[in-house]
C-alpha cells in the first residue's frame, strides 16, 4: 500500500493480548526498531516489554485473523447493530443508523442521535451510566463529545456502539439497558 512502517495493536480487531502489537515495513525500518528491544536493556523500549506467553498469544490470535471473512464480520456487526437500533425505535425522536468511519475502526457502528429537548440527558451522560451498570458497558469514547479524530461523529446527544467486538448475545444486552437509559430521560 506504499507505507515504509506500520503498527497494529495486537488487541481490538485482531482480539489478541491488549499489550502486544505487530510493527510491519522496510527491513531496514524493523532493524533499526530492533535495536529498542532486548537485548539492549537500557533501551526506549525497555519499558515496552512483551512475554513469551502473550507474544505466543498474539500468534494465535493472527492465526485465527487470518482465518476471518471481512464480508461476514461486516455482515455480523450490522445485525448486532441493527437489533440494538430496533430496540430503540419507539423512543420518541431517536434516530439509530448504521455508521462506517473512513479512517480508523472501518467496521459498522451504531450512531443514535436524538433531540434532547424530549430525552433530557446527555451522551456523556448515557456513557456515565452504562459504566456504572451491571453488568459495566463502555461506549465509543466519541459519545457526547466532540467529533473523534478517528471520522466518527460527535456531539451532546450522540452516543456511538462499537459492535464489533460484542460476543454472542451481548448486543441485546446493550440494547435493553440503552432503552431504559432514554426511555427514563424522556421529558414529561
Amino acid at each position: 500500500m506504499g507505507f515504509d512502517l506500520v503498527t497494529f495493536s495486537g488487541g481490538k480487531g485482531l482480539r489478541g493480548p491488549q499489550c502486544t502489537g505487530l510493527l510491519l515495513g522496510r527491513k531496514d525500518l524493523i532493524e533499526a526498531a530492533r535495536k529498542n528491544n532486548s537485548p539492549n536493556s537500557n533501551t526506549v523500549g525497555r519499558g515496552m516489554k512483551v512475554a513469551k506467553e502473550e507474544i505466543v498469544g498474539l500468534v494465535a490470535a493472527v492465526d485465527w485473523f487470518l482465518k476471518q471473512d471481512d464480508a461476514a464480520i461486516e455482515a455480523l456487526c450490522r445485525q448486532r447493530a441493527d437489533r440494538i437500533a430496533k430496540h430503540l425505535n419507539a423512543i420518541p425522536t431517536v434516530h439509530a443508523q448504521i455508521f462506517v468511519p473512513e479512517i480508523a475502526n472501518h467496521v459498522p457502528h451504531l450512531l443514535i442521535t436524538y433531540d434532547q429537548n424530549r430525552v433530557r440527558i446527555t451522551g456523556a451522560e448515557v456513557m456515565q451510566k452504562m459504566r456504572a451498570g451491571k453488568p459495566r458497558i463502555e461506549l465509543n469514547p466519541s459519545t457526547g463529545g466532540a467529533p473523534a479524530s478517528a471520522g466518527l461523529p460527535g456531539g451532546a446527544n450522540t452516543i456511538v456502539v462499537g459492535v464489533w467486538m460484542l460476543q454472542p448475545g451481548e448486543d441485546l444486552v446493550v440494547a435493553k439497558r440503552l432503552r431504559e437509559i432514554l426511555k427514563g430521560a424522556l421529558a414529561s
